[in-house]
């Protein structure tokens, strides 16, 4: 099987372009002004939405976004998919993929089993995917920290599903080997400080999932 890549949080058409041409399959925009990785400026997203080509998905992460906020962002023609990082209820998740026509990715945060078979039963049959990603930290996503992998060893999820939290190029290739993950999602494990992607390591991540 062949295992996917997101790399989340690009700001820049440098490190866009590094992850685009190392090969990512997804990459990520983040709207929320509490993250270092926020994209203030629309016709920033707007640019950066552009310079990727159709066989890159192009995904939004929000948090507890309102309508204004998801169709402002959806105008710049720069998202392809909505990922859903706050506390959107499963009613949230279907009104808004039924009023964008986007696909939507509903992360479930990770600190003990339960929390997978919740985050599944409660949004297998409203999201398109889903991403398990730790529970920690301060910001929701990009804490550089991961979860107890085994959670996920063995487990059948019923939906295309991403692992996330504290990923890097040195951790990806164990990751994979025990939870089992399709696609696994990337965000400061490429960074050489907060919200500062490094060229060289999302080359570095994207150079050891492809050896998988």
């Amino acid at each position: 099987m062949t295992i996917e890549a997101k790399i989340c949080g690009l700001s820049t058409p440098e490190t866009l372009d590094a992850a685009v041409q190392a090969g990512a399959r997804w990459v990520g925009f983040v709207t929320f002004p509490k993250s270092p990785r926020h994209i203030g400026s629309l016709d920033l997203l707007k640019a950066l939405g552009a310079r990727v080509p159709a066989s890159v998905g192009r995904v939004g992460l929000f948090v507890d976004p309102d309508d204004a906020l998801i169709d402002e962002r959806l105008a710049t023609g720069a998202i392809d998919m909505l990922q859903l990082h706050g506390a959107e209820t499963p009613d949230r998740v279907a009104a808004l993929k039924a009023r964008t026509g986007k696909q939507v990715m509903k992360v479930i945060k990770v600190a003990r089993p339960e929390d997978v078979e919740q985050g599944i039963a409660a949004y297998a049959g409203v999201a398109d995917r889903l991403m398990f990603d730790a529970a920690d930290g301060t910001l929701p996503g990009g804490n550089a920290k991961s979860f107890d992998w085994t959670i996920l060893s063995g487990r059948k999820v019923p939906l295309p599903w991403l692992l996330a939290g504290g990923l890097t190029p040195d951790n990806v290739a164990e990751a994979v080997r025990v939870t089992g993950t399709p696609t696994v999602d990337v965000s400061s494990g490429v960074e050489t400080s907060r919200g500062v992607k490094s060229i060289e390591l999302i080359r570095a991540f994207l150079d050891r999932v492809k050896a998988l």
